[in-house]
């Protein structure tokens, strides 16, 4: 498999090439960085959105992986495996997931017409960012990547942040 970086211009035709070929879409990336307009539009493109985050099953970490891939129809996750690989290490010192387990996720999204969207944009996490890269290349072996950027998709990147009122400016000590 290729690890495709899509160049700013061809974005949006890049992004509609992955809906329009792809019936399993797993997104990817750090923590903050605004998957959610794009988790939305997959979900106004026909899609069914499901979150995978949360814990793991402490036996078996890919059971509802499995089971969210056993669905019939477009699909799109909300982050997988993947986020443990990066984030266990960075968070308790190990991962929780195996590659092996991570390697055979990765087949499985492929075997089911899909592919992984890395979504790239602003963050501080510099290690969760080169964790993610490290990760998807590795992933890309057996899985199409998909590299977006959420500044550039066209897509909100996170609403902004409303701007303080004079009293929360200035709170005042009691």
């Amino acid at each position: 498999m290729t690890f495709h970086q899509v160049p700013h211009q061809a974005l949006h035709h890049t992004l509609r090439h992955a809906l329009a070929q792809c019936r399993t879409l797993v997104v990817e990336g750090p923590d903050a960085i605004g998957r959610g307009a794009l988790i939305a539009e997959l979900a106004r493109q026909g899609f069914l959105v499901r979150p995978a985050r949360g814990p793991l099953h402490h036996v078996d970490p890919t059971q509802p992986y499995r089971e969210l891939l056993a669905a019939p129809g477009r699909l799109a996750v909300d982050g997988s495996l993947v986020h443990e690989l990066v984030y266990g290490p960075l968070r308790r010192g190990r991962s929780r997931v195996t590659w092996i387990q991570a390697l055979d996720f990765a087949e499985a999204v492929a075997e089911r017409d899909g592919a992984l969207l890395h979504v790239t944009g602003e963050t501080d996490d510099a290690e969760a960012v080169e964790g993610f890269g490290r990760a998807l290349r590795t992933l890309g072996r057996h899985v199409p990547v998909i590299t977006l950027d959420a500044r550039d998709s066209g897509l909100p990147v996170r609403e902004p942040a409303p701007a303080p009122t004079s009293n929360q400016a200035h709170p005042q000590a009691n």
